[in-house]
């Protein structure tokens, strides 16, 4: 879900924002709720609801303002959340194991829909996603306007959405149009916070004297970020291995770049050093090989601090990683579709047809 800004942005940075709705029906699954949605603006939970609470849950201060310059939105919200999604959510389960000829058993439903918006050029996408079991279902082209069925189980609920012209326009002026309007006004209100840029503390950790030396940075924001080393100036990739950006439980980013410090010999330490660079910030924190500045577990133990936070990510997150299944998928989605305006078309949109 994330929008990933490289290296592409090192010539002409542009700030790009998302809004993502994760929506995740359970059948089966001990102690889990058998619905859950959560809101998500570029990687940061805005808001919940689910069948175990009665109310939205708003997890930014700077929403609420939202909501107060915009009560419809959160009624919207409300009546979807406690009124029409339980009811739809029900539905498309007992629908989905009916055509999957399930009787029991743990089973999984979701769907993803949001959209991008690069404020700088202007360009907006969207794009709405099904997925069951870990699988991909139904996923909208909005480029052929037609839909696309990778299950044989949803060719019929496809071919009967693909004749559907009014539906897919309906669906297309709402991925275009209305959720776009919404990230706009959420990065409007929230921009103190999601265009802000914080630098990381960055250390240079090992292990042992045989294992890899890793330059960790945590702490930065946004994760529009990259990490590598250099010798004598130049990038290297032989015998460097570049780590994941995770989140940190307070809403900032952590990633590291291995090097295989056993092959380098100690005369040539000082000419390695570590860059990371935060997008949208001229300057980079370069940290130079030296033997004095590395944290090991082989000297003063007591001293040692294990920058690493755990990786918590928004509750829709966590339940698609729970149950092994990841619909949203950066490379093909881009954004999704927008609430529908009534309760009963709703239930038409998101409740797959038998």
């Amino acid at each position: 879900m994330r929008v990933m800004m490289m290296c592409i942005n090192l010539v002409c940075p542009a700030v790009k924002h998302s809004l993502a709705f994760f929506l995740t029906a359970s059948s089966g699954v001990p102690n889990l709720s058998e619905f859950v949605v959560a809101a998500v603006v570029d990687d940061l939970l805005l808001g919940s609801c689910g069948s175990d609470k009665k109310t939205v849950e708003l997890k930014q201060d700077w929403v609420k303002t939202v909501f107060e310059h915009n009560p419809q939105q959160l009624e919207w919200y409300t009546q979807q959340c406690l009124e029409n999604l339980p009811h739809v959510f029900k539905a498309d389960m007992d629908n989905l194991k009916q055509r999957f000829n399930q009787s029991g058993g743990i089973h999984i439903f979701q769907i993803i829909s949001g959209c991008g918006w690069d404020d700088e050029t202007g360009e907006m996408n969207g794009f709405m996603q099904y997925g069951y079991d870990g699988e991909d279902l139904l996923a909208l082209d909005l480029k052929t306007l037609t839909w696309v069925a990778p299950k044989p189980q949803a060719v019929i609920t496809k071919l009967r959405w693909d004749a559907d012209q009014v539906r897919l326009i309906d669906h297309e002026n709402h991925l275009t149009h209305f959720f776009p309007e919404w990230l706009k006004t959420y990065v409007t209100f929230g921009k103190s916070y999601l265009l802000r840029k914080d630098l990381p503390s960055v250390s240079l950790l090992q292990k042992s004297p045989s294992s890899p030396l890793s330059c960790h940075a945590t702490g930065f924001y946004p994760d529009r970020a990259m990490m590598f080393w250099r010798k004598d100036g130049e990038e290297i990739h032989e015998g460097v291995e570049i780590g994941e950006i995770l989140p940190n439980h307070d809403g900032s980013f952590q990633m590291s770049v291995d090097l295989n410090l056993p092959s380098v010999p100690p005369e040539d330490w000082r000419r390695y050093d570590c860059v990371f660079h935060l997008s949208g910030v001229k300057d980079d924190i370069v940290t130079t090989l030296d033997k004095a500045v590395i944290k090991t577990n082989m000297e003063k133990p007591s001293d040692m601090t294990v920058p690493i936070t755990a990786a918590v990510i928004v509750l829709a997150l966590i339940l698609i990683a729970a149950t092994g299944f990841v619909i949203y998928k950066k490379k093909t989605a881009q954004c999704p579709p927008s609430p529908p305006d009534s309760s009963s078309e709703l239930s038409e949109k998101l409740n797959p047809e038998t």
